[in-house]
């Protein structure tokens, strides 16, 4: 980089102009790789578009920007953590751990210093050359650049600001009582119920004696208790019962009531916390003053963050020495996201699941060209670089190719693995999960920008809060393939994404004509409801073998009958799988009235005029996913179960024995229905189908939900599904016109250029949306369901039967696996608590990795977190 304080081309930076508000400033981390503002480099600025991007002399991610956009003028930043003195005597014992969230933000000033210089890459394509520019520019500019919000900052704030918001019920919230709820002493109560004030002391729920988590009614003044809450805070539910029978949707937290009217708001009808902007008005009609309320009880998110601290893995062997932190190639940790100042936010779920993703040999070499076995730090992957050549993104922060190419490099590449020495000055989270003291760390990677991207428009995961790993697995997966459908213009020669797809086989016979129909739909998990069989205390398990369990039983904690994996899968797959259902027969025999019975029955019962549906593989993955659904619903929350699960000898897998063979000699197949133009229910999500069932939902009400909220996910339908259990049509399936409905009006053009930029033809996009009503998302689930159809209406494609779509994946045998990682999870429910992945490496060991701790994982702890664990990750010999 050369130096000068002139620059010929000085007079252009007159005509730059600051960050806008909506402009997201990259200056803290590159955009195409990890390297950040605290190196020794920093980060050079784009005075244009504001991307970030490094001087790596390997990569020239700055020097790629400026001859891709032809930015000539950057303002290079580095930051440099300032000395901090210590106010502690000598052997005084360090602050608390920080668990709440009132608490004091510093500054960054406070900690860092910053330099910046400008520099003008016309005059120096090579590295730069640093100008001096005239005092206003340069503090217009500067001040743009540095007192804007970051990249990251940006994502977290809009996140945050999206969690909570009002709602029409609290907007348009009409009271029904009026005067003071009677304090201790009064004689008389008004004709409606009441209760005392809470904080006498003395105010219980009016169905119940609890006289916390309580919650009052805004429309009535009715107090009830809410529903049991994580870690232990009892409840039984008379407040959502009330709500049942007055339809008053809104209440608020006795105890959480603060001076400046804060307190958690909850509307029942939406079913999620909401933010009442009347509340001191609405409490004042009930004789409270919020100016002399006294904060007495935790806030949900206090609770969530207190229960997340306390569900945390241990980084200490059997013997209580601390677990061998590993660094280098592939030994890369991701810390936790979010400010950690103020509030938590957890990530871990994404973290557990690119971990997982990124010790798989097709995702090493299709985004790092190699497996990472002796790579040097200067190693550049020839299809990286290719694509940073090429990319036709004007932001790279704006294309997953390159957020994958950018994950890739700093997880595989050992370049940031590296051990903190100098604990005053690293960077500390805390909120993070304990470290043994004395123990090196890294500070591990923060994927802001990629989460951000994966999340864009998602309900649930473009939000700060703790989400399910398995439906982060599928949603990332659907997000590949889509970019790389429209990447490739529907050519996808490696998809890495593929090596999880299989085909699951359907049997379905009519019990009354004994005809079948087989048909089989493309899977990337296999969910295994696990039979739930409580233990009485003192009650020995009999179940399957379970050397060396540890017994974590105390006072309240249930215990379960562990059971195989062998048994999970055999209670899905092969004849005991098999599940009476209602069923419509093709073939005349009419409507059959039968029970249905989930996939996890214990009784194989068969009544007479049934119909039967059994599940095989078709074809096997060559990575299988399996996801342990130990789930119940309580209170309408889905709240997890600590069932042991015991698998085979040695971790290996055996399916030959799932393995389906199609339509037999000597079956008759029933009519083809698609064929007649009677009307169809649309497509929907068969994995989230699934979960809804396995919750005890009828199907109906399932596909409906499915339907209603775009194939949003299980969680989504399942909320869906609450707010409208009443509905007197929702057992009343959702149909559309029959395939190849031409009298559907013609979709909106830009649906249609929507879907043509992803690679499907405008006949094809416009079919899709007629399909589906116009929902873009379920139109591009159609197109990927519907991959032969080509959008003609007369299209044979999706009623012969001799262009039958090959399900991917292999039937040969044998089809023998070995567990390669495993994804476990701590807490009372998927939505809280910690994730952590556990990977065999190529050396034959455990691998731990707990955020940014990645540590050599001892036996005992291996051998216990395996049986409870959430997922399981299976590679074919």
């Amino acid at each position: 980089m050369s130096t000068s304080a002139t620059c010929p081309h000085a007079h252009d930076i007159s005509g730059l102009r600051e960050p806008k508000l909506s402009q997201s400033v990259h200056r803290e981390e590159c955009t195409q790789c990890f390297d950040n503002q605290d190196g020794p480099a920093g980060i050079d600025v784009c005075l244009v578009c504001f991307n970030g991007s490094c001087l790596d002399s390997d990569r020239h991610h700055t020097r790629n920007h400026v001859l891709r956009s032809g930015h000539s003028f950057t303002l290079n930043v580095k930051r440099t953590p300032k000395k901090k003195a210590s106010n502690r005597a000598d052997g005084e014992e360090p602050p608390a751990k920080m668990k709440k969230l009132a608490i004091n933000e510093e500054r960054e000033e406070d900690k860092y210093d910053h330099t910046t210089v400008f520099k003008c890459w016309k005059c120096d394509l090579q590295g730069g050359k640093e100008i001096a520019i005239d005092v206003a520019n340069t503090k217009r500019l500067t001040d743009g650049v540095m007192l804007s919000l970051s990249s990251a900052r940006q994502s977290e704030v809009k996140a945050w600001e999206e969690e909570i918001t009002a709602c029409e019920h609290t907007l348009c919230l009409e009271q029904l009582q009026s005067g003071a709820i009677p304090q201790e002493g009064d004689n008389q109560l008004p004709d409606q119920e009441c209760v005392l004030i809470p904080t006498l002391g003395l105010a219980h729920c009016a169905s119940c004696e609890l006289t916390s988590n309580l919650w009052l009614c805004l429309a009535c003044g009715a107090l009830g208790c809410g529903r049991a809450q994580f870690g232990g805070t009892g409840g039984n539910g008379h407040a959502l019962a009330h709500f049942n029978t007055t339809q008053h949707p809104v209440c608020v937290k006795l105890g959480t009531i603060t001076p400046e009217g804060g307190a958690d708001v909850y509307c029942y009808a939406c079913n999620d916390a909401r933010i009442d902007p009347e509340l001191a008005t609405h409490l004042s009609t009930f004789g409270i003053n919020v100016a002399v309320q006294k904060k007495t009880e935790k806030s949900m998110t206090e609770l969530q963050i207190e229960q997340n601290l306390l569900f945390d893995f241990s980084l200490t062997a059997e013997d209580g020495s601390a677990l061998q932190p590993i660094f280098g190639a592939g030994a890369t940790g991701l810390s936790n996201l979010g400010n950690r100042h103020t509030i938590a936010s957890y990530s871990c779920y994404m973290a557990s699941v690119i971990q997982t993703l990124f010790s798989l040999p097709l995702f090493q070499i299709r985004y790092y060209g190699k497996r990472p076995c002796g790579t040097s730090s200067a190693y550049v992957s020839p299809t990286a670089a290719a694509h940073w050549e090429n990319c036709t993104h004007a932001l790279p922060a704006d294309c997953l190719e390159c957020q994958m190419y950018k994950l890739a490099d700093g997880l595989l590449s050992g370049r940031y693995s590296k051990p903190h020495t100098d604990h005053e000055q690293a960077p500390t989270d805390a909120l993070a999960h304990p470290t043994p003291e004395h123990t090196p760390w890294q500070a591990g990677l923060k994927p802001a920008g990629f989460k951000a991207l994966v999340g864009k428009g998602h309900a649930e995961f473009s939000t700060m809060r703790q989400q399910d790993a398995e439906e982060f697995f599928s949603h990332l997966l659907t997000v590949l393939r889509r970019f790389n459908h429209q990447n490739t213009r529907g050519v996808s020669e490696s998809e890495p994404t593929e090596m999880f797809a299989f085909g699951l086989e359907q049997r379905l016979q009519c019990q009354s004509c004994h005809r079948v129909r087989y048909r089989v739909d493309t899977m990337d998990a296999l969910s295994l409801g696990v039979p739930a069989h409580e233990l009485a205390d003192g009650e020995a398990d009999t179940g399957a073998a379970t050397v060396g369990t540890p017994d974590e039983s105390g006072p309240g904690k249930k215990r379960y009958r562990s059971v195989s994996l062998e048994q999970c899968l055999n209670l899905f797959l092969g004849p005991s799988g098999q599940e009476a259902l209602e069923y419509q027969c093709e073939g005349g025999c009419g409507k059959v009235n039968a029970v249905r019975y989930a996939h996890t029955v214990q009784s194989t019962q068969r009544l007479p005029n049934s119909g039967l549906r059994q599940m095989q593989f078709a074809t096997f993955p060559d990575v299988l996913v399996l996801h342990a659904k130990k789930f119940q619903l309580v209170n309408w929350v889905p709240t997890k179960l600590d069932i042991p699960v015991i698998l085979p000898e040695n971790d290996e897998l055996n399916l030959d024995n799932y393995l389906g063979h199609g339509l037999q000699s000597g079956e008759v197949e029933l009519p083809d229905s698609s064929n007649t133009s009677a009307p169809s229910q649309p497509e929907v999500d068969a994995e989230a189908l699934s979960q809804l069932e396995a919750m005890g939902f009828p199907t109906v009400s399932c596909r409906n939900a499915l339907i209603s909220t775009g194939n949003a996910g299980a969680e989504v339908a399942m909320e869906w599904l609450i707010m409208h259990m009443e509905d007197p049509d929702i057992n009343v399936p959702i149909q559309t016109g029959g395939s190849g409905n031409s009298n559907a009006p013609e979709p909106p053009a830009e649906q249609v250029a929507m879907l043509a930029d992803m690679g499907f033809t405008n006949a094809q996009a416009k079919k899709a949306l007629r399909e589906t009503d116009g929902n873009v998302e379920r139109a591009v689930e159609w197109l990927f369901n519907h991959p032969d159809d080509t959008g003609e209406d007369n299209s044979p494609a999706t009623s012969s039967s001799e262009t039958k779509k090959v399900p991917p994946g292999s039937s040969r045998l044998p089809a023998r696996y070995r567990l390669k990682a495993f994804i476990s999870h701590k807490g009372p429910s998927v939505h809280s608590g910690h994730y952590v992945a556990h990977i065999h490496d190529a050396v034959g060991d455990w691998v731990l990795f707990n955020d940014e701790k990645v540590v050599r994982a001892d036996e005992t702890s291996v051998r216990d977190l395996k049986k409870l664990a959430y997922m399981y990750v299976f590679e074919r010999e």
